[in-house]
């Protein structure tokens, strides 16, 4: 989308991962990520650490569920999503606001640790067609063509 501000941030969890569902059953997971500079200081040959920025993060469906059960608190971690303001108003009246990142994926940081992956299995949804498609079908196996030859086996099309 336009003027949407993509944003990716480095840094650690501050809790665990929370996870919630909707009333329409739709898993989001909220969390906290705190990313700290850090610079070398010459004269004293030592790292220093900066003021840290924490950024309150939320995922929803498969990515929310993944998060919640793969991550923790303290996990070195790099997100990447859309930046927007939150506003709402306390029962005093007063007005409130803050920053969330709206996470399109989260990825473990490999910096300080290694990570083995394990891969989601997913139900294929039912494939519909129409009976006359002719992509529907399932094309004929076709061997290559020897090296410098030109010829395109009948009834295949030259892409």
């Amino acid at each position: 989308m336009r003027n949407e501000l993509a944003l990716t941030v480095i840094g650690n969890l501050v809790e665990d991962p929370e996870l919630r569902f909707t009333s329409a059953g739709v898993a989001v997971a909220r969390f906290t990520v705190a990313s700290t500079p850090r610079t070398f200081d010459r004269d004293t040959n030592t790292w220093r650490d900066g003021e840290p920025t924490f950024l309150d993060c939320s995922c929803w469906r498969q990515l929310a569920e993944n998060v919640a059960g793969s991550l923790s608190k303290g996990s070195r971690v790099v997100v990447a999503g859309r930046l927007r303001t939150d506003r709402w108003e306390t029962v005093e009246g007063e007005k409130r606001s803050r920053m969330v990142l709206d996470v399109d994926d989260v990825g473990a940081s490999m910096t300080f640790a290694t990570l083995t992956i394990t891969r989601t299995t997913r139900p294929a949804p039912p494939r519909e067609s129409a009976p006359d498609d002719p992509w529907a079908t399932a094309s004929p196996v076709w061997s290559a063509a020897p090296a410098g030859s030109d010829s395109v086996p009948a009834g295949e099309p030259p892409f």
